[in-house]
């Protein structure tokens, strides 16, 4: 039986129905990075209904915009629909399943702030580093650390890991984004920054000078390759999703980002490149609905070929802290397993 009001998913179609009893709305319209389309009025339920395609996901994140009589629109949560990331709504399809690490228990550990001065970008960061109770040697490394602290859970997955003994007792450091649009662009400057900055100060921190696992999301995972290319020695790993690995053949939407011809340049001339000296495992995930999953496919071949050891998986879901956080396990824990031996 279906919903009388809300958001579900069918075999074949999404299917999402808002109530207004007094047709008091000109248009609804569906915003969703995975698909959009615009309501219908059916004045016997006296609802506004759309049924979709389904796409390829086991989630969908959306909005809707509601279109008012006298031209007013604005953009809102699905009242009829409960479930929030954020401030977006959530239709979690039957195939959907939350991650189960989660639950288990967390290894204990204790935070701290560490201050770092960034000469080569004339800036500062201060990073938020995790270290459990037990001795470590190991490190991960992770851009727009508070989000993916408080959206991607990665402070909470790294206990439970530890904790369940899945992967071998390590460091988490969360490293602010700063000036994320400049610093995360494939800038020379901001590489030079992390390997000769960050990095040798949290070594020395941290008592250990390993080279580390970097991972980021989106731009985050661009600007960590990119440091990884330019100054392979400090690093033993990658984690990259749904990195903006921009090229004009698949990403011309993006040509008014500022910096969008420097990522192109980095991009194409790494996808050019017959080997790399210093290739290291990496792990890349991308959602199976999101613009940048052609790049990303381009990337993952070029790393293979250039003799990296490369694990690269389509994810069920879109450009989001839920899908990456989802992702985490198995493909970042396997990472983890290989690396830190």
């Amino acid at each position: 039986m279906e919903p009388a009001v809300g958001a579900w998913c069918e075999t074949a179609e999404v299917c999402f129905r808002l109530q207004d009893h007094e047709h008091r709305l000109a248009a609804v319209r569906l915003r969703s990075g995975v698909a959009s389309g615009d309501f219908g009025y059916d004045g016997e339920t006296r609802t506004w209904q759309l049924r979709i395609p389904r796409p390829p996901v086991h989630r969908i994140e959306y909005q809707l915009e509601l279109g008012y009589p006298d031209g007013r629109t604005e953009t809102v949560a699905d009242p009829d629909n409960p479930l929030r990331s954020g401030d977006v709504s959530t239709l979690r399809c039957p195939d959907y399943r939350e991650p189960g690490w989660p639950l288990l228990p967390q290894a204990p550990g204790q935070w701290r702030d560490v201050y770092l001065p960034l000469p080569a970008v004339r800036g500062e960061m201060v990073a938020r580093v995790w270290s459990p109770d037990t001795p470590a040697d190991r490190v991960l490394v992770a851009h727009d650390g508070p989000d993916f602290h408080r959206y991607g859970e990665l402070g909470r997955y790294t206990a439970a890991m530890i904790g369940a003994g899945r992967v071998r007792p390590y460091h988490l450091v969360l490293l602010p984004p700063g000036e994320r649009f400049e610093w995360y662009s494939a800038s020379p400057a901001y590489a030079r920054a992390l390997a000769r900055d960050v990095l040798p100060k949290l070594a020395a921190e941290l008592g250990t000078d390993r080279p580390v696992v970097g991972a980021g999301a989106s731009l985050g995972a661009l600007a960590m390759l990119h440091a990884q290319r330019r100054h392979p020695e400090r690093f033993a790993g990658l984690f990259l999703q749904s990195g903006s690995f921009f090229q004009p053949r698949h990403d011309r939407q993006e040509s008014g980002f500022r910096r969008y011809l420097r990522i192109v340049r980095f991009t194409g001339r790494l996808l050019r490149e017959p080997s790399f000296a210093s290739p290291v495992p990496t792990a890349i995930t991308c959602g199976a609905v999101e613009e940048n999953l052609a790049n990303n496919r381009d990337l993952a071949r070029a790393l293979t070929r250039q003799g990296y050891p490369v694990s690269f998986t389509e994810v069920p879901d879109a450009h989001n802290w839920t899908g990456w956080r989802d992702a985490l396990d198995p493909h970042l824990t396997t990472l983890l397993q290989t690396v830190f031996l």
